[in-house]
């Protein structure tokens, strides 16, 4: 019997063309997907022949459609490191399945950088399907060892991860990404641990993500480009970008958004047009059975890179190329991108540089959290839509979106929803993290956050939280099984702290991080993605022949205890029915007690 696998791959290769796709010498592509729109761009004239000796193997390739494995990607890189001074290459992680993560630099600083030049870290590969950012970057660092344009390092300097999850680049097929238009063969999307690495910028549980956030703690960088290709609806965009705080939404990094909003998105935008792209800014369809319901800004949480970078101060664009374009329009619209930006540092980096240092300066009183896009609109995007019909499917029952691969000349007025906050946390003076909790404190230094450190026990005035309601999920989510609390009861203790603990204060540029990672009910938080289990188990009960006559004791004793509950007797029916709710209700005001109960290890200091 044939398998359904079996099928849909006799189908994929009927013809001679599609068989031979896959050993990498005709052109890969699915014939499910729509047509992609004729393209015949400025920035091909960036490709140089496969006769050169510098060719990458994305331009070697006759479709442009190729992307090299990691072995064949590094080998190139350190060719091109033995051969210029202007590049080196630096390891700066283990991958669980033990590559080494690395990063090209091109400077013409030497080893150590000029603090007076802006810095451009670009990332490619953190979802290795998507991996135009390589392709891209091996193009640039080319043409700028060799090509003429070393002048770009004058004033700024280049960091590329060409590859950031290398586990999964290495977990490649042609079946990795049914929704994108090439590289014939791709990544896989998680890691070899099954994470998916833009989940993780505030959690950090990856050894991936904790080290690129080491390097951005080495370098700092000036501007932070996160490569992607997106999913979803068709458009006529290829290069779509975005950031937190853009067109005057709301951002933790106001001054930033406001260069960005006013300095970075015209000269991208110029840039890609005279090169013959078209971008977009990020958005996100709302309804994918109804193309013209309206777009959203995909969220703004801090466990992708742009929110990360708005809570941390690090200005941070997201770009999602269009997964229906082809891998070679990409590429080059990546690759006009970044020259762009490293032109634009060196006249503007100053300015950015100014913007930065003013949003690291805030220090709000209120962090509003837990984004959730709008119910109604809140104003219309025109929007450059490709035409499309619907039909009968026989395989679903229900009518389909045909896209027709043609741009539609009419531009579409869209309803736009963007996100807001559904939680407000107060800022505290300081947290303060148990010495057992190694590690909540190791994840905070990763971070990069300042913290004093106890060399002795010291016994301090804190806001302790009680959980009223911890919720368990029933699914686990990123290797995590999630908790969420809404309601905690604020209790004032003096507690010691041994040896070891940590105090963080939150009068430190990464105080909101702080804050959003330490507040129990901040969906980003540590106590979110259920790192604190062990407070939500009693250890200690008591019998039923045991409260039952102390419950009387105590209502004999104290006529305002009896007066309470008798009034939530009154007031609950099934509480009132509920006998061992009632006895429970009582044994929670004994000193028998388990006060560590649903108490939240991590303290206030206000």
């Amino acid at each position: 019997m044939r398998t359904p696998l079996l099928i849909a791959a006799a189908l994929l290769f009927a013809s001679p063309a599609m068989a031979q796709s896959v050993s990498n010498t005709a052109p890969w592509d699915q014939p499910f997907l729509p047509p992609a729109p004729e393209w015949n761009g400025a920035s091909r004239d960036l490709l140089r022949a496969a006769s050169d000796p510098w060719v990458t193997a994305f331009e070697a390739d006759a479709d442009h459609d190729f992307s090299p494995n990691y072995v064949d990607t590094r080998a190139w890189f350190d060719r091109l490191d033995a051969a210029s001074d202007l590049i080196r290459i630096e390891q700066f992680g283990v991958s669980p399945e033990g590559r080494p993560i690395y990063a090209v630099i091109a400077s013409k600083d030497g080893a150590t950088f000029d603090p007076s030049k802006p810095v451009l870290l670009a990332q490619a590969g953190i979802h290795p399907g998507e991996i135009d950012g390589k392709d891209a970057g091996m193009m640039l660092l080319r043409d700028i060892a060799f090509y003429g344009k070393d002048d770009l390092l004058d004033r700024v300097n280049l960091i590329l991860i060409p590859i950031l999850s290398v586990d999964g680049h290495e977990r490649a097929s042609a079946y990795s990404r049914p929704n994108q238009r090439g590289p014939r063969i791709q990544g896989w999307r998680n890691t070899a641990t099954n994470q998916n690495l833009n989940r993780d910028y505030l959690k950090l549980d990856q050894p991936e993500m904790r080290a690129v956030r080491g390097l951005i703690v080495k370098y700092r960088p000036d501007l932070y480009v996160d490569i992607h290709v997106t999913d979803g609806m068709d458009y006529q965009y290829d290069v779509t970008y975005g950031y937190n705080g853009e067109n005057g939404l709301y951002s933790r990094s106001p001054a930033t958004a406001r260069w960005l909003d006013d300095a970075f998105k015209p000269a991208m935008n110029a840039a890609l047009e005279a090169r013959g792209h078209i971008p977009g800014e990020l958005v996100f369809g709302i309804d994918d059975q109804n193309p013209r319901a309206g777009l959203n800004d995909g969220g703004l949480g801090e466990r992708f890179s742009n929110g990360w970078g708005s809570a941390a101060h690090v200005p941070t664009i997201l770009i999602e190329n269009h997964s229906l374009k082809p891998h070679e329009q990409r590429v080059l619209g990546t690759y006009v991108f970044l020259e762009r930006a490293l032109k634009l540092l060196a006249t503007d980096g100053a300015a950015l540089r100014t913007a930065i240092a003013a949003d690291s300066a805030l220090r709000p009183a209120d962090i509003p959290a837990n984004f959730a896009s709008d119910e109604q609109p809140s104003s219309t995007r025109a929007f450059k839509g490709i035409t499309y019909e619907t039909y009968d499917s026989p395989a679903s029952g229900r009518r389909e979106i045909r896209w027709l691969g043609q741009p539609d000349p009419q531009v579409w007025e869209m309803p736009f929803y963007s996100s807001h906050p559904t939680l407000t946390l107060r800022r505290p003076e300081a947290y303060w993290v148990p010495s057992y909790r190694t590690d909540i404190i190791e994840r905070l230094r990763v971070h990069g956050v300042t913290m004093e450190t106890l060399s002795a026990p010291r016994t301090v005035p804190v806001e302790m939280l009680r959980l009223n309601d911890p919720r368990i999920a029933t699914r686990a989510n990123e290797g995590h099984v999630q908790t969420t609390v809404t309601e905690v009861t604020p209790l004032q203790r003096d507690w010691t702290f041994p040896t070891g603990s940590v105090r963080v204060p939150t009068d430190q540029p990464l105080g909101d991080i702080v804050v959003l990672l330490l507040e129990p009910q901040s969906s980003e938080s540590f106590f979110a993605w259920g790192m604190f289990p062990e407070v939500l188990s009693r250890v200690e009960y008591i019998e039923g022949y045991a409260i039952a006559p102390l419950a009387e004791r105590m209502m004999a004793a104290d006529p305002a205890l009896k007066a309470e509950f008798e009034a939530k007797l009154a007031a609950e029916p099934d509480f009132a029915a509920n006998g061992d709710g009632r006895l429970q209700w009582f044994y929670e005001r004994t000193p028998f007690y388990d006060d560590h109960y649903r108490l939240y290890p991590v303290a206030r200091e206000n």
